[in-house]
């Protein structure tokens, strides 16, 4: 019952509300997986990007896709954490650190169950449309799972319609640009290089910003 309500919910109150605030020009939809296992990696620069990918997917693929979010900050009342996690359908990292915490855990499980993984490679919003470094989270899941692709998307505007620090967001038109899958190369530096120079690439590709 709550998978229903879930999907029901993001078809037909998130994803709305999501377009009327931003337009998403989208490049390259034929890359983006329906069914998972798969890791979506795209750079970070909003809250609003985690929309964006969301609203990037056919409604029926939507219970299958699972957003890695930073656990400080949508599990900071009862109320964001319920609607992050039953409805958003987040998987929280705990970005506190911890020598014994395996803050992968949750992804690798979701990757067995056959899920899309939303992850941000830079791990935090870094400044409107620039690219930070990456951790290697993402090489860790790679290797562990080989056979699972790895879609690359550069996501452009949503750090124009929702800074970091910002609370009311601009009527920008937002761009994604999806690039061809690929799978874990055999050694984890040259896999993170790759997959930063791939979405660096790609940005190439992202029509002017506008207005809505």
């Amino acid at each position: 019952m709550l998978q229903l309500f879930r999907r029901l919910l993001l078809v037909g109150l998130v994803k709305p509300i999501a377009k009327l605030i931003i337009g998403v020009d989208v490049r390259g939809r034929r890359n983006l997986p329906i069914a998972g296992p798969a890791i979506i990696a795209a750079n970070h620069n909003s809250h609003i990007d985690t929309l964006l990918l969301i609203c990037l997917f056919p409604s029926a693929s939507l219970r299958h896709v699972r957003p890695v979010a930073a656990a400080d900050h949508f599990l900071q009342s009862p109320l964001s954490s319920w609607f992050s996690q039953k409805i958003v359908g987040i998987l929280p990292i705990d970005r506190t650190g911890g020598a014994k915490r395996d803050v992968l855990a949750g992804c690798r499980e979701a990757l067995e169950r056959d899920e899309i993984l939303l992850l941000f490679p830079e791990g935090t919003r870094g400044e409107a449309e620039e690219m930070g470094n990456f951790k290697s989270g993402i090489a860790r899941l790679a290797e562990q799972f080989p056979d699972t692709p790895i879609v690359p998307v550069y996501l452009q505007g949503a750090g124009r319609v929702l800074p970091r620090g910002a609370r009311i967001p601009v009527p920008f038109t937002c761009s994604a640009i999806i690039g061809k899958p690929f799978r874990w190369s055999g050694d984890r530096r040259s896999f993170m290089q790759s997959l930063k120079s791939t979405i660096e690439a790609l940005s190439s590709a992202a029509p002017p910003l506008r207005w809505l």
